[in-house]
């Protein structure tokens, strides 16, 4: 009888793995601050970056992106051969389940970080090749503009548009079609989680990136000011 369940356990176990809020644990324990309740008040890298400097920023972005590559690479397999028809059909709910346990986690009412670190560590397993696309996207877009948020809403473009290309016209059939709507749904699920930046941006209002400090977060007000968080 579980065999005709696993597919709940496979997005339900991939949800709670990305709904764990490194952000806000690393805050806590290295400065004792609710990163919700400073800078953009979004639980991301980017926010904590800008709190607590370049480094802690970098170890929530390989901790997001962990849970996001990890729950795909290893929960799948587990329930269904790689030769199986259905094996990036599994992969494909294990990732997207693991992005939304991040964007909405159940432990902090449904208020998560905006899916980028995540992503990229789903789409790693699911499409390496475009992944580096993105990556490069990212990379060109940030250096011209320091605005994380339109490097990442490039990025996620850049993403689907290449897995596409790489897809073919293989990018309906029974194996792949899963791939394909994923390709599709995951990027625009970021520009959605993006709406408010894009709005900036297109102002000419969103403030470029800069990083903070931990001596900054640890006597910094409990003030939350909107700004471009991935």
């Amino acid at each position: 009888m579980f065999a005709d369940y696993f597919w709940i356990f496979v997005a339900a176990t991939s949800y709670l793995a990305g709904s764990i809020p490194f952000g806000l644990l690393t805050a806590k324990l290295v400065a004792g601050t609710d990163i919700r309740k400073v800078g953009s008040g979004n639980i991301g890298a980017t926010n904590v970056a800008r709190t607590l400097g370049a480094k802690w920023g970098i170890v929530v972005l390989l901790l997001d992106a962990l849970k996001g590559l990890l729950p795909v690479l290893c929960i799948p397999p587990l329930f269904v051969s790689p030769d199986s028809t259905d094996f990036d059909q599994v992969r494909v709910l294990s990732g997207v389940a693991t992005i939304l346990g991040h964007m909405f986690p159940v432990w902090l009412g449904f208020r998560g970080g905006k899916g980028v670190a995540t992503s990229l560590g789903v789409i790693l397993v699911l499409g390496p090749w475009s992944t580096l696309v993105a990556v490069a996207a990212f990379a060109l877009t940030f250096l011209i503009s320091r605005i994380v948020a339109l490097s990442s809403i490039v990025a996620a473009t850049a993403f689907g548009v290449a897995q596409f290309i790489q897809l073919g016209s293989s990018a309906f059939t029974q194996e792949k079609w899963g791939l394909a709507v994923f390709s599709i749904a995951v990027p625009l699920l970021i520009i959605v989680r993006h709406w408010s930046n894009l709005g900036r941006i297109l102002r000419g209002e969103e403030k470029k990136f800069q990083l903070g400090s931990r001596k900054k977060a640890e006597s910094a007000p409990s003030e939350i000011k909107p700004d471009a968080d991935a």
